[in-house]
């Protein structure tokens, strides 16, 4: 800055200027004081890693009332193989350290000698005890979830508005497909921001094809807002599909639960949203390939037809296929003229066996050979006996009847 040409630096007031290196080092010497040598500090866990060093880091958090603290930790290899417990997040536990400033970097950390198990946090007890709830609600319940559209239009953002997760999943999804991001802002930590999140989820649901939850990288305190059964109900009553990304890949809240699909992080869910365009083309390109060879198979499969037709069509083929039709046509006739010559011949035949069978039991046939026969009153007489003189009788003989009296009855001696 320059006033009349003469330089107004903070030299011309009197006011040392100091080297990073320095600042640091007064910081050291204003932590170097035994009051933070060799102090019990009682925190949750958080953010929990256990390096592959042997070395261990993580945060203490306490939250009172609106207000909460955080510190980093660092236990090193030497101290964490004391251990006599398996620390992790969301448990309460007491630990004997000195608080000591890293230069390189300005940041304060409380160097870790002792740690000991004091109990479970009360910010992890309520997300378990919410968990629990949710589950007995049936809210994260595997046949509950939704496949993805393939293709969809608009994509739907519940993130802050100013936050990398927000900037990753556009770049994303510009890079994969063509499909429109649409915002729905909210705050994602702080206190009151589970209210804010449920209610963008809400105002968006129904406009979009795919939502989007999440947020970036934090501390359990940070996401803590993803766990809130408010954020968890919205997602598991959203009539559009939810993929949730809260957090890194370690991260998990519950709404990951309730959601149709979870990624591990912001660009994990643009990708899982939308298509990649080049294999989408590839794809198109393999159909079309397909189709068109399809095509042509089908084309010439006609073509191979129509000439088959046409040679059968030809009038050469069809007159001697009408000859060779007629000349079928006249063999069977003649085989069913034959047929029905010999079945006539043999019912007649047949015809007058049953004929001579039933002149042969008819009882009038007598008749034809001199015979009569004698009725009274209707009844056929069949002995001398059966009549008595003056009766008349009926004589029935083998062209008509007579009708006599009897006028005397003899009887045959030798019957």
């Amino acid at each position: 800055m320059m006033i009349g040409g003469h330089s107004t630096g903070p030299e011309q007031f009197g006011t040392p200027i100091f080297g990073v290196s320095e600042v640091s080092g007064l910081i050291c010497d204003l932590l170097d004081d035994a009051r933070l040598h060799q102090i019990w500090v009682r925190g949750e866990v958080t953010n929990y890693k256990n390096h592959a060093s042997g070395h261990r880091y993580f945060s203490l958090s306490e939250r009172d009332g609106r207000d909460s603290a955080l510190i980093n930790c660092a236990m090193w290899r030497s101290y964490a193989a004391g251990l006599t417990f398996a620390p992790g997040d969301g448990m309460d536990v007491l630990a004997l350290g000195t608080v000591e400033v890293y230069e390189p970097h300005g940041k304060y950390q409380l160097i870790v000698r002792e740690l000991r198990q004091a109990g479970a946090g009360p910010r992890h007890l309520m997300v378990e005890r919410w968990k629990k709830e949710l589950d007995a609600e049936g809210l994260f319940a595997p046949e509950r979830r939704r496949a993805l559209p393939a293709f969809p239009q608009r994509i739907g953002v519940v993130t802050s508005p100013t936050g990398a997760a927000l900037a990753d999943i556009r770049s994303v999804i510009s890079r994969r497909y063509p499909a429109e991001v649409i915002l729905s802002p909210t705050a994602v930590q702080g206190e009151g921001a589970h209210a804010e999140i449920a209610e963008a989820i809400r105002r968006i649901d129904g406009l979009v094809d795919v939502i989007i939850v999440g947020r970036g990288g934090g501390s359990f305190e940070d996401l803590f807002p993803f766990n809130h059964p408010d954020v968890v109900r919205a997602v598991a009553g959203c009539r559009t599909p939810v993929i949730s990304a809260v957090g890194h890949e370690v991260d998990t809240a519950l709404c990951d639960f309730a959601a149709d699909l979870r990624a591990p992080t912001p660009s994990a869910a643009a990708e899982r949203a939308v298509p990649e365009r080049r294999e989408v083309l590839r794809e198109l390109a393999g159909f079309e390939e397909r189709m068109r060879s399809l095509l042509l198979h089908r084309v010439a499969a006609a073509a191979g037809e129509v000439e088959d037709l046409r040679e059968r069509m030809h009038p050469r083929r069809l007159s001697r296929r009408i000859n060779e039709r007629m000349q079928r046509l006249a063999e069977h006739e003649e085989l069913l003229r034959r047929a029905a010559a010999g079945r006539v011949q043999r019912e007649r035949a047949a015809l007058a066996e049953v004929r001579a069978s039933l002149s042969g039991q008819n009882p009038l046939a007598i008749l034809e050979r001199g015979y009569c026969i004698v009725e009274a009153d209707g009844r056929i007489a069949r002995s001398a006996a059966s009549l008595a003189p003056g009766e008349r009788v009926t004589i029935r003989m083998m062209d008509g009847r007579a009708v006599a009296v009897v006028e005397e009855i003899t009887y045959d001696e030798d019957l």
